[in-house]
């Protein structure tokens, strides 16, 4: 049986062959210059929704970087600054132990004073650092300027707060210190109690001067307040004079054991060893009849006030026996606490490293993600250039054969043989 097909129906056919040829070759041409192997998500759902996850999960990545660097560029900042105050703390210390030395005169130790003056001033900018973004980094949450001049030292204005921004997927850091944990939260005496004298030990003619100690037996400690209490018996010619001494416990009432009750005087000997309860210092000196001293838990201290503290015992009279003894007292109970505020900045400085390294490798883990995400996308979108070319080439061939075949084909009629 024979077909018979009209001439439209060629014609139709063979167009929509050279259309859906055309197209396919046209796709191809957008694939390759596009470099995108789905022109539109209903080409593959799947991979256009991985791809849209995938570009999602690389801007926040991208994010992270920013806040990374803003963050780096604030710890910086604040190691700077940290920096310059150990090195002005350390020569604050050196002017101080100068200060204390017996040769100088009054007017020496005030000269000192005034360039301690200077210090403090710059210690007080130091604080008072701006962060570039309209803040301060000593301030915590607030936008003031954190620390404000007063007879004291200096008054801190900010708050405790701690900025912090996220630096990873699941990683939030800290890109501030408050100031009040730098400059005012420092140990005083050892770290663990202070020493003192009784201000009165002038005006009785005391000498003597007791030194910062140490801890002997950390378990034995017990955070009490102690009283050192001496007294003088005057001696004969040729006898000379009888100095002892007791230790009370004030926050008991009692005296410190293995001393019966009531005590038995210690004999004092200038330099030597006093220990109980876990802890030593040493008095040197001559303290007059009723001279005290005192042992105290060590408490927290801003470091603008020790710098006062300096500068007002520098600038007091110091001559004579008991005028050095008094000083020395002051410079050894001022100068413990500045090591400990250099040692507080230096522990704040090791934070801020520390922070700086983690940085550094979630800079690493963030370029091998941005790695990761580069290729997978690649995967999803990126046309295979060599077999998008050879398929355009295949449909190129496929058209010009049709082409020819329809030109071919359509010329064919019944008139052309009727002559």
């Amino acid at each position: 049986m024979i077909m018979r097909i009209s001439t439209r129906t060629i014609f139709d056919h063979g167009k929509n062959q050279l259309a859906s040829l055309q197209t396919n070759m046209s796709r191809i041409q957008q694939q390759l210059s596009t470099g995108r192997k789905n022109l539109a998500p209903s080409d593959d759902p799947i991979a256009t929704a991985r791809a849209l996850e995938i570009t999602q999960s690389q801007s926040v990545n991208t994010q992270l970087v920013t806040n990374r660097q803003n963050a780096r560029s604030s710890l910086s900042q604040e190691e700077v600054a940290l920096s310059s105050t150990t090195s002005l703390l350390q020569d604050v210390k050196t002017l101080a132990v100068n200060g204390g030395n017996g040769s100088m005169t009054n007017a020496d130790r005030g000269m000192i004073a005034v360039e301690l003056e200077a210090r403090l001033t710059d210690l007080l900018g130091i604080a008072n650092t701006a962060d570039g973004a309209g803040g301060y980094l000593f301030s915590g949450y607030k936008d003031s300027i954190p620390f404000a001049r007063t007879s004291t030292g200096a008054i801190y204005q900010g708050d405790q707060g701690e900025r912090t921004l996220q630096v990873g997927s699941t990683r939030t850091l800290a890109i501030s210190d408050s100031g009040s944990s730098i400059f005012e939260a420092n140990p005083t005496g050892n770290g663990t109690f202070q020493t003192g004298a009784d201000p009165a030990n002038v005006t009785r003619g005391g000498s003597g001067i007791i030194s910062p100690g140490s801890v002997t037996d950390a378990n034995a400690i017990t955070n009490h307040q102690y009283e050192i209490n001496f007294s003088r018996t005057p001696g004969s010619p040729g006898i000379p004079d009888t100095v002892t001494y007791t230790v009370t416990d004030l926050t008991l009432g009692q005296p410190v054991p293995p001393n019966p009750n009531p005590p038995d005087p210690i004999p004092y000997k200038s330099g030597e060893t006093i220990a109980f309860d876990g802890l030593q210092f040493e008095i040197h000196g001559n303290p007059a009849d009723q001279d005290k001293f005192t042992v105290n838990p060590s408490n927290k201290k801003s470091i603008f006030e020790t710098l006062q503290d300096v500068i007002t015992a520098l600038r007091s009279d110091a001559t004579g026996e008991v005028g050095q003894a008094k000083l020395n007292n002051l410079l050894n109970s001022a100068n413990a606490n500045i090591d400990n505020a250099i040692d507080n900045v230096l522990s704040v400085r090791a934070s801020v490293g520390a922070r700086l390294k983690e940085m550094d490798y979630l800079d690493s883990a963030g370029e091998d993600l941005n790695i990761q995400y580069a290729s997978t996308l690649s995967d999803l979108q990126d046309v295979d250039t060599i077999t998008a070319i050879s398929n355009f080439t295949q449909q190129q061939i496929s058209l010009e054969a049709a082409q020819k075949s329809y030109k071919t084909l359509t010329s064919l009629s019944l008139f052309n043989f009727i002559g």
